[in-house]
Order: structure tokens, then C-alpha cells, then sequence
């Protein structure tokens, strides 16, 4: 959904009994496809460029999953695909994964983010009211950061998980809710927002409640199929719920 798209009110939710979205005292936001979505080739030309650079290999990232994919994951899967073998990649990764980074930090101007709907004005509801922001991406974090910068959301957020130490998405989510609970105390509530049947499974995994947002390529009907505590075409409904 884009950000000029329209709400349809006619959507039904999908909605946990007695579930208060705005009830956390904090929240690992997901970026693409839940923040933004990119409009450029920045992150997608570094994945291609590193992976020929370090392995010769000229294969696409198309193919693979990628939506609730984390960056260590995607580039796995494509060198598995070449047949490059786990020990050549887990030898280069750190060179490569550097050399990705590089090349985003040195075309960022280029970078083309568009904000999802209500997204601005939704960190600044939960910013206003005291709430700690956070995201748990499985882009890395040179990567993450710089579309955040790019987008204008950089300041709304404390801290980050990212893929760069944890290649799974539940080892992500499951990072972030405990510096969540570090910062504010181990019965603080942590809630996920993400656009992807793996961000609700992560999230599942780290027994944390999980709004979806099908601002991704999941349809609120695929993401309501995972039984998330919420569920909402976007957070301009979020926002309509609170009133």
C-alpha cells in the first residue's frame, strides 16, 4: 500500500480479546515494509555488487525470499543456490557484509524511502506519550540506519537489532525485547509491529504480542491467517483506534 493510498473503513480487523494497541511501554517497529518501502536500487545493487565482488557470483536475489528475510539469509540462500558451501560463506560474510555497507554509505543520496501511511504521525503519538521506539530489522545496521536517515525517522528510535549478529528474525525480535526490558525494567510490555508472517512467528517465538500491518506484500487477510494480536490494512487505523 502506498502512502497516497486510501483506507478502506470497510475493512474488518483482526483484534486479540481485550487487546490495547497503545498499552506497551515499548515497540520494535520492522522497517521495509512497515516503515517504508524503498523506491531505489541502494540496498538491492550492494547485495549484487558484494555477492559477484566475494564469490563470483552473478545470480539474482530476486528468486529468494526476501519479505521477513534478513540480510545474512538472503545472501545464504543465494550462495547455497550457487552451491557455494557454508564454510566459504561464513568465511567471507564479515568482508562482504562490510563491503555492502560501504556502498550504501557511499550512494545514500540516492536512497528513495517512502514513508508508509500514518507513520510520522504515529512514532510521534507514541514518542509524545512516553513510550520507548525501537527497531528489528533483518537488513543490516549501516543499512537500516541509513534508510531510517533518509526517511526523516532516524530520531524517533533508541536503539536497534539488527541482522549483522543475529541472522535469525527471532534472534533479532528476541534481542530487541530484552534491551527493552534492560532499559526499562523486565516487566516493561514489548510489542512488535511488522508487515510479514515472519515478524509474527519472531515475535511469537519471543512471547511478546505482535500488531501486522499489511503495508507489505502480505494482504491483511495472509497476515490475519497467522493470528496476530492486531491486525490493520495500516497505522492510520491505529491512529482512528486510539480516538
Amino acid at each position: 500500500m502506498s502512502a497516497d493510498s486510501p483506507i478502506d473503513a470497510r475493512i474488518p480487523l483482526a483484534k486479540a480479546p481485550g487487546f490495547r494497541w497503545d498499552a506497551a511501554d515499548a515497540y520494535l517497529f520492522d522497517i521495509d515494509g512497515t516503515l517504508l518501502n524503498s523506491r531505489d536500487g541502494v540496498h538491492y545493487n550492494a547485495f549484487h555488487n558484494a555477492v559477484r565482488q566475494f564469490f563470483g557470483v552473478s545470480s539474482k536475489i530476486d528468486r529468494v525470499p526476501l519479505h521477513g528475510n534478513t540480510d545474512l539469509g538472503i545472501i545464504r540462500a543465494v550462495l547455497r543456490r550457487q552451491g557455494v558451501s557454508d564454510a566459504e560463506i561464513d568465511a567471507k560474510l564479515p568482508l562482504m557484509t562490510a563491503a555492502m555497507c560501504a556502498e550504501v554509505e557511499r550512494n545514500a543520496a540516492g536512497m528513495r524511502p517512502e514513508l508508509c501511511p500514518s507513520v510520522k504521525e504515529l512514532l510521534r503519538r507514541l514518542d509524545a506519550a512516553g513510550k520507548l521506539l525501537a527497531v528489528a530489522s533483518g537488513n543490516l545496521e549501516t543499512i537500516a540506519w541509513k534508510k531510517l536517515e533518509a526517511s526523516g525517522l532516524r530520531p524517533f528510535f533508541a536503539f536497534g537489532s539488527f541482522s549483522d549478529r543475529r541472522e535469525l528474525r527471532a534472534d533479532i525480535i528476541r534481542w530487541g525485547v530484552d534491551e527493552a526490558q534492560r532499559r526499562l525494567g523486565s516487566a516493561a510490555a514489548v510489542y512488535v509491529v511488522g508487515d510479514t508472517p515472519s515478524d509474527i512467528q519472531a515475535a511469537r517465538a519471543a512471547s511478546v504480542p505482535v500488531i501486522a500491518v499489511a503495508t507489505g506484500i502480505f494482504s491483511l487477510q495472509e497476515l490475519k491467517s497467522h493470528r496476530p494480536d492486531l491486525c490493520v490494512a495500516c497505522c492510520t487505523v491505529l491512529l482512528e483506534l486510539s480516538h
